[in-house]
């Protein structure tokens, strides 16, 4: 018995002992602890996302993909194949688990390693959030104290919810939802029994067990799982037996993009990181919604995809981008190998030639696949000499090709066709006019080959786009679209620049006074020049800038009249708006909303409104009824209204309006003016018809509310299309990034279709036609919607050679718009004298 008490005693005394060794190891680290409470508002590190405006995934940014899930969204076998796999007793135990620690310890005094760990779920938590993986004993016992600690900071559910969310789980993919999208591309509810007990069975080894790496391995550990469950009883023998036979099949899937706009989400990305910083913007979870339409943007990217693949095609077919074997050709797998080198992009796909006959070819691409190009895909290729010259038609495919070239090949929607990448650039972009939301940007033909985001970082010279401003300034000063103007050519040279500058028409071609409206539909150079001079340059420099160009770029002098000014598609895109919303400048935005990984909204767009007052209804229901041009209603898809709407409704209190730069009465004239540059005008059936210098939009667009100008820089640098309906502004710019490089010109190919464009390139041919697919699909299906004439115009029948007001009812008479007050008040004779019936500056000798 004395040796009995002697042994409680004993017993006792170590039992106390490693009570109070505990107690004061705990005091001792307490001060090292950190506050667990931080668990309960921990934020996970969630990458940057960045959505359209109808919630399509446009990128994502951040090393760690992260989906962060609630404890109810898992799956409840998941649940089990995790607890059955790395904490059994989680439900049971306090934060710390003794039989496993017994385990760990037997096996250390048996073994003397430290193979085997004791962690509960809870103790990994507290290691993952607050420790390191390094196996010391100091590190363990700051584990256990933690454990405990989180155990009474946070429920179960609350516990399990930060270990699933927060495990690195191989490639890239922290948690199961990221797991899930990452090996299978699936959400948490649409995996299979296998996929979770994979999943499951990934923390203790994301990467030797990793399924893509090393399949075998994972596959035995995905079946340890399984066996795991059968023990528990989560699973029935018959679940086991099939899941264990079940394949592999996990493979790495990207983030889901599912709207692919790269030049958007990096503009999205820049304004974040400078806004809160690089780590705070990839880390913080936050999304951001951008005003970018899905559908317009997919058009968009399609539509200047075409145009610079139309342009780069008829200037000729400059070569095989490298030659892989000239005798005998290798093994396919060493072609293969040999194409797998090169990366393709935008639909662009690298292919070797293997045959050549007669008028067709065969090629194989770097999946060994063979595809035949027949001659409709390589008659186009006739050879490139340079920008102004083309060699002849071919006739046969070995005046293309030639076996053993690597080429370039792409499937045009229809066939496969030969292709090369496109040495010149583009870039297009949409706002809605009344808010300034950008519906659509690209800034390049692709951004694998190029970052800069031409839309916003490139000035260049704006050509004729620029004249509907000049315009502007002259009909503020008291032009009228019935004003003649003499098309004559220009003797008094403008001395500004330091030379005679003398500019001329193009073509060069002269038809003496001319109306305003038929000036600027034809873009006629000398009559704005004589429009601006009218104006003086001090005031056109001061309404450029009122449409939000910079005065910087602005030269002061003549040219400007014909765009020599620099300036980005954005400020060309916004300032044409003004015209499309009656006269407002508003502001161009990109951004939605801003919403933290919370859901929290943390900025939100506060857009500038275009609005209109309420118009005088009687006074313009008069004007439309006495207005022959409203007879185009007729031909719309929807019925004519009988009062001039607002430009916009106008928002509530905490609304922000645009500044009305512009009347709404030549916002109206402008407008009117500019969709004869689509529509033309006169009579063709009397001979007297005419077209504006964008005839091909009315043709492929087809619609009555559509307005635009064209755009040619000299020597066809730059070329341009700006247009617009009521809900829908776009610009489209083509040219080199190398701005001395020209466009040039193409000669008649023989090949070609039989309405293909040849001749000097210009904004008409080059631009317009990217222009023309992309409103033509863009509008498709939505009602025509008529500029209807504001408050304070009116209507009169004008003779057409002298703008005065006629009697005649015949083609040589048409109603045309005015400001009312300004329409002429003197009637033509019918044998007058025209030769003084144009304004112009009387110090100017105008027929020398």
């Amino acid at each position: 018995m004395k040796w009995f008490k002697r042994i409680v005693i004993a017993l006792f005394s170590l039992v106390l002992l490693g009570i109070g060794a505990i107690a004061a190891a705990y005091f001792y680290f307490l001060p090292e602890l950190p506050d667990v409470t931080t668990l309960k508002t921990v934020k996970l590190q969630t990458p940057l996302r960045i959505y359209s405006s109808d919630g399509k995934l446009i990128s994502q940014f951040g090393e760690k993909r992260r989906i962060p899930v609630e404890y109810e969204e898992v799956p409840t076998q998941l649940i089990n194949a995790v607890l059955d796999t790395e904490d059994a007793r989680f439900f049971e135990h306090k934060g710390i688990d003794p039989i496993g620690i017994v385990r760990a310890a037997l096996i250390l005094a048996t073994t003397g390693k430290k193979s085997q760990g004791a962690s509960t779920i809870t103790q990994q938590v507290a290691r993952g959030f607050f420790l390191s993986r390094e196996k010391t004993y100091i590190r363990k016992i700051k584990e256990i104290f933690l454990a405990l600690k989180i155990e009474k900071a946070l429920n179960k559910q609350e516990i399990l919810e930060l270990y699933l969310n927060r495990s690195f789980l191989g490639n890239r993919a922290y948690g199961v939802g990221a797991a899930a999208q990452v090996y299978y591309g699936k959400e948490l509810d649409e995996l299979t029994l296998p996929e979770m007990a994979m999943i499951a069975g990934l923390p203790q080894a994301p990467s030797a067990a990793n399924p893509i790496r090393n399949p075998a391995r994972a596959m035995n550990r995905r079946n340890w799982v399984l066996g795991r469950m059968l023990e528990k009883e989560n699973i029935s023998q018959a679940q086991y037996d099939e899941a264990v036979r079940a394949p592999i099949t996990a493979k790495y899937h990207g983030a889901e993009i599912n709207l692919y706009a790269p030049y958007i989400s990096e503009m999205a990305r820049d304004y974040l990181v400078a806004k809160l910083g690089e780590e705070e913007a990839y880390t913080g979870g936050y999304n951001i919604v951008t005003t970018v339409d899905s559908s317009l943007q997919l058009k968009a990217q399609k539509a200047l995809r075409n145009n610079v693949y139309a342009y780069d095609e008829r200037h000729g077919y400059r070569g095989a981008t490298k030659v892989l074997w000239t005798d005998t050709a290798p093994a396919v797998k060493e072609i293969k190998s040999l194409l797998s080198q090169t990366r393709g992009f935008q639909g662009l796909i690298p292919a070797a030639v293997i045959s050549v006959e007669d008028q067709q070819a065969q090629v194989i691409n770097a999946k060994g696949e063979t595809i035949d190009i027949d001659w409709q895909g390589l008659k186009w290729a006739r050879s490139f000499i340079s920008n102004k010259r083309q060699g002849k038609a071919p006739k046969l495919a070995s005046d293309v090709l030639t076996v053993g070239q690597q080429i370039w090949i792409r499937n045009n929607g229809e066939f496969w066709q030969l292709s090369q990448i496109p040495e010149v650039s583009s870039a297009i972009v949409s706002l809605d006019p009344h808010d300034g939301a950008i519906k659509n940007l690209v800034g390049g033909f692709s951004f694998h080959t190029s970052q800069y985001n031409r839309v916003t970082q490139a000035k260049r010279q704006l050509g004729s786009n620029i004249k509907p401003f000049i315009y502007t300034a002259a009909l503020e000063k008291g032009y009228t679209l019935a004003t003649l103007i003499n098309n004559a050519p220009i003797n008094n040279a403008d001395t500004r620049q330091g030379i005679a500058w003398r500019p001329k028409n193009s073509p060069d071609r002269y038809t003496g006074p001319t109306r305003l409206r038929v000036g600027l539909a034809q873009s006629v150079n000398v009559m704005a020049v004589r429009a601006m001079r009218y104006t003086s340059l001090n005031s056109a420099i001061d309404t450029l800038v009122r449409f939000g160009f910079d005065r910087d770029d602005i030269p002061r002098n003549e040219s400007i009249a014909l765009g020599s000014s620099s300036v980005t598609p954005l400020q060309v895109v916004t300032a044409f708006s003004v015209f499309a919303n009656g006269g407002y400048k508003v502001e161009p935005y990109f951004i939605e909303r801003i919403e933290d990984s919370y859901g929290n909204i943390i900025e939100q767009a506060n857009p500038t409104l275009a609005c209109t007052p309420t118009q005088d209804l009687q006074a313009t229901e008069e004007v439309i009824n006495d207005d022959p041009f409203a007879a185009m209603a007729d031909e719309l898809s929807s019925p004519p209204a009988s009062v001039a709407e607002p430009a916009a409704v106008c928002g509530d209190d905490d609304s922000r309006y645009a500044e009305q730069i512009v009347s709404s009465q030549h916002a109206f004239l402008i407008t009117e003016a500019l969709k004869s540059v689509i529509w033309g005008g006169g009579n063709w059936s009397k001979g007297t018809g005419w077209n504006g210098t964008a005839w091909r939009a009315a043709r492929v667009v087809n619609r009555r509310d559509i307005a635009g100008k064209t755009g040619t820089t000299n020597e066809s640098r730059d070329t341009w299309f700006s247009g617009f309906n009521p809900k829908l502004a776009t610009t489209v710019w083509v040219g080199f990034d190398d701005h001395s490089k020209e466009l040039g010109r193409t000669a008649w190919n023989a090949n070609g279709a039989k309405d293909q464009i040849s001749g000097a390139e210009a904004g008409a041919k080059t631009a317009g036609p990217g222009w023309n697919e992309f409103m033509k699909e863009a509008l498709e299906g939505t009602p025509q919607e008529p500029m209807l004439p504001p408050e304070g115009i009116v209507s009169a029948r004008i003779d057409l050679a002298t703008g005065k007001l006629t009697r005649k009812t015949d083609h040589t008479s048409s109603f045309e718009y005015f400001i009312a007050g300004t329409e002429p008040t003197e009637y033509v004779q019918e044998e007058q004298d025209q030769s003084d019936i144009f304004i112009e500056d009387p110090t100017e000798d105008l027929f020398q």
